[in-house]
């Protein structure tokens, strides 16, 4: 069980001392939840921390389960989507997409994104229940030839655990809770607020301010 966020960003952030004030390294946080605790890391490990953006797509009985997920360039569908129209799937893309576009203009407004080519990337997020949208965001990732990914997580479903292993270009996976028994990320945190977008714009501006000093 963890405090909040922060406290997972700071274990998550020992585990990963050994990548400290590398030139190449690269946090790169999953919005909303990722954020806080990518900050942590990217601090810890002087840093600049970036953002992957990606949305579950929920199954149209039942919003909350994921039938799989979207980035602005790639897409990851369960067996569950099966079940699920073309139509369905296809329409809640491009609505996903349109939200994606506008959170990049709100959360970097003026500033470009870095590019990850040959950078040794760790992916962040607070936990992965199935994994679709965590495996999107390595896709993303994986298209602009990184030198590695890392995934560092506080907790994750067995499952899920099993296909960010074996995901295409994941060189590593920290994850320091696997418990038996996985309802969702929230359970094993005391306090699992919801992140606001405005929140989040406010930590990668701080992220990277702080870099910039070191």
């Amino acid at each position: 069980m963890f405090t909040d966020r922060e406290q997972a960003g700071e274990l998550l952030a020992k585990e990963l001392s050994f990548y400290k004030n590398n030139k190449d390294v690269v946090v790169v946080a999953v919005p909303r939840g990722g954020v806080p605790i990518g900050l942590k890391i990217a601090i810890e490990l002087n840093a600049p921390l970036e953002l992957v953006l990606s949305k579950k797509i929920g199954h149209p009985f039942n919003k909350e389960y994921a039938i799989g997920a979207v980035t602005l360039k790639s897409r990851v569908l369960s067996d569950a989507a099966n079940e699920v129209s073309k139509e369905y799937i296809e329409e809640e893309t491009l609505i996903i997409r349109a939200m994606l576009n506008k959170r990049i203009s709100e959360f970097y407004e003026n500033r470009v994104p870095m590019i990850l080519t040959n950078k040794i990337v760790i992916l962040v997020d607070d936990g992965i229940a199935t994994g679709n949208t965590l495996l999107s965001s390595i896709e993303l990732i994986q298209n602009e030839n990184p030198a590695q990914i890392i995934v560092a997580i506080p907790v994750a479903s067995d499952s899920a655990l099993q296909k960010i292993n074996n995901a295409k270009g994941v060189k590593n996976v920290i994850c320091l809770l696997k418990p038996n028994f996985f309802q969702a990320v929230g359970q094993f945190y005391n306090d699992f607020y919801q992140v606001s977008d405005t929140e989040v714009k406010q930590l990668l501006q701080l992220a990277n301010e702080n870099y910039i000093r070191r």
